[in-house]
């Protein structure tokens, strides 16, 4: 089993709570529309702590196979566009599950 970790921090801009929100349901919606993808979530942070990050998705995948195909799907794709004009900095642990 594969776990695909994404830290985002979005930039401080007007909007940004709407941001946040508004990809959490995108990644939310991925779920059973990319067939490598067996499971997603997802949270909002709610800490206070200045290296706190905003978002976080945790993706699960039978294989590395798997986790790079949903890496291209378009769907994901566009998660990944809107993503990219709205945050400011993002970090990835990808992992085999023992």
């Amino acid at each position: 089993m594969i776990v695909h970790i994404v830290m985002i921090k979005f930039r401080e801009m007007e909007g940004k709570e709407e941001n946040i929100a508004k990809a959490a349901k995108m990644i939310r919606e991925l779920e059973g529309k990319i067939p490598s993808l067996k499971s997603i979530e997802t949270g909002i942070n709610f800490s206070g702590e200045d290296r706190a990050m905003d978002l976080v998705l945790r993706a699960v995948f039978d294989d590395r196979e798997g986790l790079e195909a949903y890496a291209i799907h378009p769907l994901h794709r566009k998660v990944v566009d809107f993503i990219g004009k709205v945050a400011g900095s993002s970090k990835v642990v990808d992992y085999e599950a023992l």
